[in-house]
This record gives C-alpha cells, structure tokens and sequence, in this order.
C-alpha cells in the first residue's frame, strides 16, 4: 500500500526511517552537573492518516526515537510522540513522552511548504506545556523546551532542541540541548 504524504505539510518529508551519527548532547551528569556525549540515533516516522477533531483536521506521524552513546549498545534514550500538522492553523505540534516519567506537547507556526520551523512548550501553560512525575518536578524541573527542524534537501535535516532545566538547589537554568544531523535510510 502507497501512504500519500502530501497531506503533511511541512511533515512530508519525515515519513520513513533516519540515521544521524553525529549527534551532540549537553545534559545533567550523575552529579548534577553538564557532561558531553556524543550519540547516534534512528527516529522512524510512520504517518497515522487524517484525524478529525470536529472542526478542526489533522494528519501525523507517529514515531519512535532510539540514541545510543558513540561505543555502547544499550540505548540512553527512548522516545515516543507524535508529529502533527494542522492545515487551518497553519501550525505544527509535536507532542512525546520519554520513560522517565514526562510529557511535552510544543507548538509553533508553519506553512505547509515550510524547511524551516521552530515549536515551544513552557511549564505551566494551558496549552503547549510540560508535565513531569513528582520527583522530576522538585529535582530537574523541566520549564520550558524549544526545538527547530530544518529540511536541508527530502532526504537531510538537522535539529536543535533545547530543554531548559532548573536543578534543585542551583540559580542557574541548564539547557540539556540535543542537536543532530541526519540522512533518511528508508522512505515509507
């Protein structure tokens, strides 16, 4: 069966499987300070179709994001979500959750012939907000994630996001920022 894409949008291009080996991530360490680690990632975006929410109409993709540290071979990071693209608003959302025990859903403006875009979510907002467990909450409160996607050709994008992070007990807000660029291994 052929998933026609076009709905998508600005989204169209991340049906399929993508590999980045290059990948940069500046985070809390053990000892609640910043470590450096260079990763590799497979993100794999399957389209979900329309979904009609009564007036409003979406198409998505659903995906999974699996990183590994350059050398090892379990996994540091797991992620699930979705990408989303609604058309009437002319506006992208990406919502996901990680098994630590928190959720974002972050939106932002987009055309649908967008390369370029950015989504936001900040703590406590009634839409485009973040909701962590308890302990995340009181030790590495999560306050606000920003990404940008940037299409270099259907089959090149690169990435940055940016977690702000108040850890417990120091002034200063860390920013845990990913960054990658990546190639697609397999279209849908």
């Amino acid at each position: 069966m052929t998933i026609d894409v076009k709905f998508l949008g600005p989204l169209a291009h991340l049906a399929g499987t993508w590999q980045g080996s290059i990948g940069d991530d500046t985070a809390p360490d053990d000892d609640r300070g910043i470590e450096k680690n260079a990763f590799r990632e497979q993100i794999i975006f399957t389209p979900t179709g329309v979904t009609m929410n009564h007036e409003q109409t979406l198409y998505g993709l659903m995906y999974e994001r699996i990183a590994w540290r350059l050398r090892e071979e379990q996994p540091f990071h797991h992620q699930l979500g979705y990408w989303i693209w609604d058309p009437g608003a002319k506006q992208v959302m990406h919502s996901f959750m990680i098994p630590r025990g928190m959720t974002v859903l972050a939106g932002g403006p987009a055309e649908a012939d967008s390369s370029i875009f950015s989504v936001s979510a900040v703590l406590g907002a009634a839409t485009f907000g973040i909701c962590s467990n308890p302990f995340l909450d009181r030790e590495f409160k999560t306050i606000r994630y920003d990404a940008k996607l940037t299409f270099h050709s259907p089959h090149s994008l690169s990435y940055e996001e940016d977690t702000q992070i108040q850890i417990k007990g120091q002034q200063n807000v860390l920013h845990h920022v990913d960054k990658n660029s990546m190639e697609k291994a397999k279209d849908i």
